[in-house]
């Protein structure tokens, strides 16, 4: 998978370019767009060095694409365009190692994408202290990230029952007493003696707790609960 343009271009706005090497928040001697001694690749970097633009383009892209063989075998699922780009600019800032040990890889491969994405932004800290820079790259990282993500719409609300004929319970109930009316009938056509007795008093006893049943809930829908 490429590294999109939209992740290269975030690397280049937040690390910035200087051609000349200078010491960074952690006190890390940097040149280019933020290439280190660290990256372990290239031609080293040491206090009164200067590069052109193009060594610093050059060490860039060798760079992001460094980076970007070193995370893919850690993925057990396939990222998407904006989410690779998005954590191959993690990993260029905050390296390899520290990338394959976060919580953002774990709920990544755990198929927790906005867990990921919280802790994507845990990254905010150089010398132990909270940088507005470091926020707004996590902030532009996390976007990149959830770039494609459609947030699940919520279930469409019922719609208002206009009349206590529509209650489910109110159907029920009535279903329950044409049953057990029925039920009667069949008995004294079909049955003789104690039989017929006994199943018409099961069948007016379902008759009447149905009736108790709707007549309950017509009393609540008068009131208001719906």
């Amino acid at each position: 998978m490429k590294i999109p343009q939209e992740a290269i271009d975030l690397v280049k706005e937040f690390e910035g370019l200087r051609l000349e090497a200078y010491l960074d928040p952690a006190n890390v001697v940097t040149i280019g767009y933020g290439y280190t001694n660290r990256a372990g690749y290239g031609p080293g970097v040491k206090m009164g060095d200067k590069w052109t633009e193009d060594l610093a383009e050059e060490m860039l892209a060798v760079g992001l694409e460094k980076f970007a063989d070193e995370i893919r075998p850690l993925f057990k699922q396939q990222p998407n365009p904006h989410q690779f780009g998005a954590f191959v600019s993690l990993a260029y800032n905050i390296g390899t190692p520290a990338f394959a040990k976060s919580t953002a890889l774990k709920r990544w491969n755990a198929g927790d994408m906005m867990g990921c994405a919280e802790a994507m932004a845990w990254f905010n800290k150089a010398g132990g202290k909270v940088l507005r820079g470091l926020v707004r790259r996590r902030e532009a990282e996390v976007a990149l990230f959830l770039k494609d993500y459609a947030e699940p719409k919520p279930a469409a609300p019922d719609a208002p029952r206009e009349s206590v004929a529509q209650s489910t319970t109110v159907q029920a109930s009535a279903v329950q007493i044409a049953s057990g009316a029925g039920a009667g009938i069949a008995a004294v056509g079909a049955l003789d003696g104690t039989a017929q007795l006994v199943a018409l008093v099961f069948a007016g006893i379902v008759v009447l707790a149905a009736a108790w049943v709707m007549r309950e809930r017509i009393k609540k829908w008068s009131e208001g609960i719906r």
